[in-house]
């Protein structure tokens, strides 16, 4: 068994103790975190994790200031458990303006200080009850710095958390799954299709499990048609799109073999946008490979390099797997991470398709990439002058 790490009241960047207080205050049972090395955390079970008494998934860590509920209502987080490297989430609650899809996917959520009541004139509820309404558990009182400081020398791993003993948290650890491997695009994805925006471009969007900021942004210049993940390209087709955008999603994208298929079907036949899983899923259609980060891009303050202009982007990031470098022979490389190098979009003039690993659409994070969603108009617009 790993050691039991402990936050000590008053040591976060406040210097108060009002998290034992506000937790005594709201009869928050004892809780534990326990990941699947033996390392553990001490804590508070919050939200639904007191019904639950045990919650699994991947172990992560995020690393965005704000724009918590739109972090937790991303479907990309489907089979994983959050932690926030802020320590204060909560503060300005949660309004349903600020859903990036019908319900939050992730498995759970682990913060250093869960806040009780939330100050802004935005909130229609706090953060705890937000969790509540939709089942989600959450461990407050956790010491995050150094949960992050594990996570970063470890790895994602999975992990389990919850109000029972050590022993029997560690037992359901280490046999929780990760997203190696798995589809979970089927958990996330549209049960049917349905049209939004009335912009004179057509767009099929693929849903992966796509986030409602990235619709907004399409349908401001299209009529947008969002189709479930296991849509044929025959199908995809019928529609007589100008574009099909491949949208972001949780899960390892070499399990997609039927989306992988249909993508590499729709190549050269339309203009192909893909963002994020939608990214990989596009490298993969071309002939590429994708691999494992040790703890994935989570945050929105990623610096990605345009090739091309030289110029450096502030990104929204959300993704697990990356491109592997030199797998796509048919596409060049458009922009870099530059924090650790990983490929961060690709593009395929001969395939009339281009992709980027970030979100450009935001929702939460920086607006310095949404160019991208005119470079895709522009493709578009381009491919119904050739058609005449």
């Amino acid at each position: 068994m790993g050691t039991v790490w402990r936050a000590t009241p008053g040591e976060g960047p406040l210097g108060t103790s009002s998290r034992l207080r506000r937790g005594s205050e709201m009869n928050r049972p004892p809780a534990h975190l326990v990941l699947a090395d033996g390392e553990v955390f001490e804590g508070e079970a919050a939200a639904a994790l007191p019904e639950l008494e045990v919650a699994t998934g991947e172990l992560v860590f995020n690393t965005a200031l704000s724009g918590y509920q739109e972090v937790l209502t991303d479907p990309s987080y489907a089979g994983q458990l959050i932690a926030f490297t802020y320590p204060h989430i909560g503060n300005y609650g949660t309004t349903p303006a600020d859903d990036e899809s019908r319900r939050p996917f992730c498995r759970g959520v682990v913060v250093r200080d869960l806040v009780a009541e939330p100050s802004n004139w935005r909130a229609d509820q706090g953060l705890e009850h937000f969790l509540v309404r939709h089942g989600v558990p959450a461990i407050t009182g956790v010491d995050t710095r150094r949960l992050t400081r594990h996570l970063r020398a470890a790895g994602a791993i999975p992990a389990a958390m919850g109000t029972l003993p050590v022993a029997a948290l560690l037992h359901h650890a280490q046999g929780a799954q990760t997203t190696t491997g798995r589809d979970l695009v089927g958990e996330v994805t549209a049960e049917a299709p349905y049209v939004v925006g009335s912009g004179p471009l057509r767009v099929v969007a693929m849903d992966f499990g796509l986030k409602t900021t990235m619709l907004r942004q399409l349908s401001r210049m299209a009529t947008v048609t969002v189709v479930p993940a296991g849509t044929s390209a025959s199908e995809v087709l019928a529609a007589d799109p100008d574009g099909v955008l491949l949208s972001n999603g949780p899960g390892d994208p070499a399990a997609l073999r039927g989306p992988i298929a249909a993508v590499a079907d729709l190549l050269g036949k339309v203009p192909v946008f893909g963002i994020c899983l939608g990214h990989q899923l596009l490298a993969l259609a071309l002939g590429g490979s994708t691999y494992k980060l040790p703890f994935g891009h989570h945050g929105s303050n990623h610096p990605v390099r345009r090739l091309a202009t030289g110029h450096v982007e502030v990104t929204a990031q959300n993704h697990n797997y990356a491109v592997t470098p030199g797998s796509v022979a048919d596409a060049e490389v458009t922009h870099v991470n530059l924090n650790d190098g990983v490929i961060e979009g690709i593009r395929s003039d001969k395939a009339r398709a281009f992709s980027v690993q970030y979100h450009p659409e935001a929702g939460p994070g920086p607006h310095d990439a949404r160019y991208l969603f005119e470079e895709f108009a522009a493709l578009m617009r381009a491919g119904r002058t050739e058609a005449r």
